[in-house]
Order: structure tokens, then C-alpha cells, then sequence
């Protein structure tokens, strides 16, 4: 008997990354967490993870999940064309400066996305490569071979990997990074000085190979990755 094929339900990801007015973002995070997770989920997405930006106070980070682009484009519609979000989107947007820093991504690898049955404390830290002239599949490859070993050193838990999604903007009114290549891991820290021990660490094993953007994350209350 054949198995049958389960869906994933993120195998395309949002990383978005608000910039909010001095002193607003946790006027959107009360809000967000009151209003807009079971509101996002009833409609087919998965709202994977929320963060206070520990190196930005003005900063908000969040991850939610599709299972295809056609879902996204339809639970994208399907939300931010109902009554919650028009209801609630003055006082969102009031808080916002920019919300347009959006990476799309996937699974670097089969399985390689979040477990969201999962609940620890500590720092969850991510860093965003440019994938350059490597490729994908060498800059995974290079993780996996020199950055993840270290990684276990430092004490960490790897949590996700993920690579750009290419496929063409199904819901262009939210508009995403476009003609970059990226590689983006997440990882659970103890604590600052364990995230400090491997930033030490991976500085001499990347080599030239440098993060475009690392973040040190704290999760908020109804973060699923915590």
C-alpha cells in the first residue's frame, strides 16, 4: 500500500521584517496577538514565529507559513480583504515606517523547515547569506560541512534552513525582495553569551563568507518557535 503524500503546510515562508515609529512596536505586537493570529489561520496560513528584534527596539520580526503559492495567493486575499483586517489595518499601519522587507523562502532541505510541536526558552538567532556565485545547493552544502558543526559547539539547537523562493509574487500588493539569492538559518541559543561564544566561532570558520543580516530574536508570548 502506497502512502499517502501529507502537505506541507509551510513549504513557502515569509521572514518580514517591520520597522515601526519610536516606541510603537508593541502597540502592533498586542494588536497582532489579539487580532491577527487566529484571524491569518482560519485562512490557511500558519503564523510560525514573532519576535521582538533584541538589536533594534523600533523592530518586529515574524515568519508565517503557505502550503504553495496558490494557497498563498488565496489566504493572502482572503484575509486582508476581510472585516478583521479592515477593521484593525489604521492602527497596524499607524504603528509602521516600512513593512515591505520580506524574504519568500523554502525548506533548504526536504524536512529542514521548523517542527512547531516544539516549546524551549532561550535566544532564537537567525542569519541571512547572500548565496552569490555559489549557488544554492554549495552554500547548503557548506553550512551543513562548516557552519552547523560549529553551531553544535556553541550549544545550539538548529531549528530551520531555508533558501529563496523564486517563484513569481502571487500576491504582488504585498511586495517581496526580489533578484536575491539568499540562504537563511535559524538556530535556539541559551543565552546571549552562548550566541556570542559562536559568532566567535563562526567568524573563523566562514571566512570571507559573511552574514548580510544576523538577528537576535526574542520571541513573544504567542510565538510558536520560542
Amino acid at each position: 500500500m502506497i502512502a499517502e503524500h501529507t502537505p506541507d503546510p509551510c513549504a513557502i515562508v515569509e521572514l518580514r521584517q517591520y520597522t515601526h515609529h519610536p516606541g510603537r512596536r508593541d502597540d502592533l505586537i498586542d494588536l497582532f496577538e489579539r487580532e491577527f493570529v487566529e484571524t491569518q489561520e482560519a485562512v490557511g496560513m500558519t503564523v510560525i514565529g514573532t519576535f521582538r528584534d533584541l538589536s533594534d527596539p523600533d523592530r518586529f520580526v515574524w515568519l508565517r507559513g503557505f502550503s504553495d503559492m496558490d494557497a498563498r495567493r488565496t489566504a493572502l486575499a482572503t484575509f486582508y480583504g476581510g472585516a478583521v483586517w479592515k477593521a484593525h489595518r489604521d492602527v497596524a499601519n499607524a504603528t509602521l515606517i516600512d513593512s515591505d522587507n520580506v524574504l519568500l523562502l523554502h525548506s533548504a532541505r526536504p524536512g529542514s523547515g521548523f517542527a512547531l510541536d516544539q516549546s524551549a526558552g532561550g535566544l532564537v538567532a537567525a542569519m541571512v547569506y547572500p548565496v552569490g556565485e555559489w549557488g544554492a545547493l554549495a552554500f547548503i552544502e557548506f553550512f551543513e560541512r562548516t557552519l552547523e558543526p560549529a553551531l553544535v559547539d556553541a550549544g545550539s539547537t538548529v531549528l530551520a534552513t531555508f533558501v529563496t523562493e523564486h517563484a513569481v509574487n502571487t500576491f504582488p500588493t504585498l511586495p517581496v525582495r526580489e533578484g536575491e539569492d539568499a540562504f537563511v538559518w535559524f538556530a535556539r541559543f541559551v543565552d546571549r553569551v552562548s550566541f556570542d561564544r559562536y559568532r566567535w566561532a563562526i567568524d573563523a570558520a566562514a571566512h570571507e563568507r559573511r552574514p548580510s543580516q544576523v538577528l537576535t530574536l526574542a520571541p513573544t508570548a504567542r510565538s510558536k518557535v520560542r
